[in-house]
């Protein structure tokens, strides 16, 4: 079998420059029969501790330790104290800078990010009540596998990804959360950029900067995104 995890190499550049090379690129989860894969599609990036949208931005702290690690490691987070959220650690070691993760296509696994999406709707802090458990199980059922993980929340509902994947090595082929470039015979991406979604707490001109990478014609791109009008196009 051919060894096609995501080099570490490539994830040490810019960080803009990455995003447009981990879009399309394949996160996965496991191994054998339930093994979990999707597409990447949507990462917004964040760059340095003068990035004031950037948890970096205040210093490194025990929450935010693993931005100033080596590339290719996940940094995971809680927000609202209900749902985590993925980054992709970018660049060398001692700057920090991450690819907040938004929204993946599935591939294969879908019934399992299926499963894992409605185990984490209705247990742990995200759980709901008893009356609404029912229709929060249909709904989730009934979604379109594009929509299962179309949100940073919902990508690591989908993958079982919580604060235990925080600094795991996702360059390692042998880890259970673990990125792979694009399949071979994969087409160049349309993508677009735009400004972030959830800083309103930066000021300009962090607020604006378009630094929110998206494959145009993915289903799975997050709700706003798919209407939000884009800066400028680039081809990868």
């Amino acid at each position: 079998m051919t060894d096609r995890s995501f080099a570490r190499d490539n994830l040490a550049a810019g960080t803009l420059d990455v995003a447009r090379l981990v879009l399309g690129a394949l996160l996965i989860r496991g191994s054998g029969p339930g093994r979990r894969v999707a597409r990447i599609v949507e990462v917004e990036a964040y760059v340095g501790d003068d990035d004031l949208a950037s948890h970096a931005h205040l210093g490194r702290t025990k929450r935010n330790a693993v931005m100033f690690g080596p590339p290719g490691v996940a940094y995971v987070y809680l927000v609202y104290g209900m749902y985590h959220c993925l980054n992709i650690v970018t660049e060398a070691s001692g700057r920090p800078a991450a690819l907040l993760v938004r929204a993946v296509e599935p591939v294969e696994g879908e019934a399992e990010m299926r499963l894992a999406r409605i185990r984490s709707s209705l247990s742990g802090p995200n759980r709901s009540a008893t009356a609404d458990a029912d229709r929060r199980r249909r709904q989730i059922e009934g979604l379109p596998a594009s929509r299962l993980a179309s949100g940073p929340g919902l990508v690591c509902a989908a993958f079982s990804i919580d604060r235990s994947d925080d600094g795991i090595d996702m360059c390692d082929g042998n880890s259970d959360l673990r990125l792979e470039a694009a399949p071979p015979g994969d087409g160049p991406l349309t993508v677009v950029t735009g400004p972030r979604i959830g800083i309103g707490y930066a000021p300009e001109p962090w607020l604006s900067q378009p630094w929110r990478f998206v494959v145009t014609g993915s289903a799975a791109v997050s709700g706003r995104g798919r209407n939000a009008t884009n800066r400028r196009e680039a081809t990868s």
